[in-house]
């Protein structure tokens, strides 16, 4: 005799904190996949070893600046979940966009195809970041709508 048992399985709303952090998060690690496959470009290891990166020479001021860059989004990980709403919203609408366009701005006369997917894929995870910190949520409002589909009026569904 089969177990025709149903198993229902909630549904956890997400604060928008952790979805923001979470699209940091992987934006960083799209960046960082791009690096790490960029070794594999043929004549990469050979510039880095004279001292020179996409026609910028290796120095103190390019390192630094390359620290900083990296350093803003991964930062953004963490004070997506604990600044206050205000300066939060604020802070990662203006971040995105401005990480978004420097992402496009360093594929200007790319040719490589994984180099612009991931490029496009990292300004499609920021423009998450800008969708969800524009739509916050207001303080007070109701998690579920009166007239929303999936107010918990209606019944769940089911997963047999």
């Amino acid at each position: 005799m089969a177990n025709h048992s149903v198993k229902i399985l909630e549904d956890v709303k997400i604060d928008v904190k952790l979805k923001i952090a979470a699209l940091w998060t992987t934006m960083m690690l799209l960046f960082a996949y791009g690096d790490i496959f960029s070794y594999f470009r043929p004549g990469l290891i050979e510039d880095i070893l004279k001292g020179t990166v996409a026609g910028n020479q290796i120095d103190q001021v390019f390192l630094m600046f390359t620290t900083v860059y990296v350093l803003i989004p991964s930062l953004m990980v963490f004070l997506s979940l604990v600044l206050k709403p205000g300066i939060n919203r604020l802070a990662n609408i203006v971040l995105a966009v401005v990480y978004a366009a420097s992402i496009m701005l360093f594929c200007v006369g790319e040719t490589w195809a994984y180099y612009i997917f991931l490029s496009i894929l990292e300004c499609a995870v920021l423009a998450m970041v800008v969708w969800f910190a524009w739509k916050w949520p207001a303080q007070g409002s109701p998690i579920i709508k009166p007239n929303d589909k999936a107010s918990n009026t209606a019944a769940p569904k089911a997963i047999q």
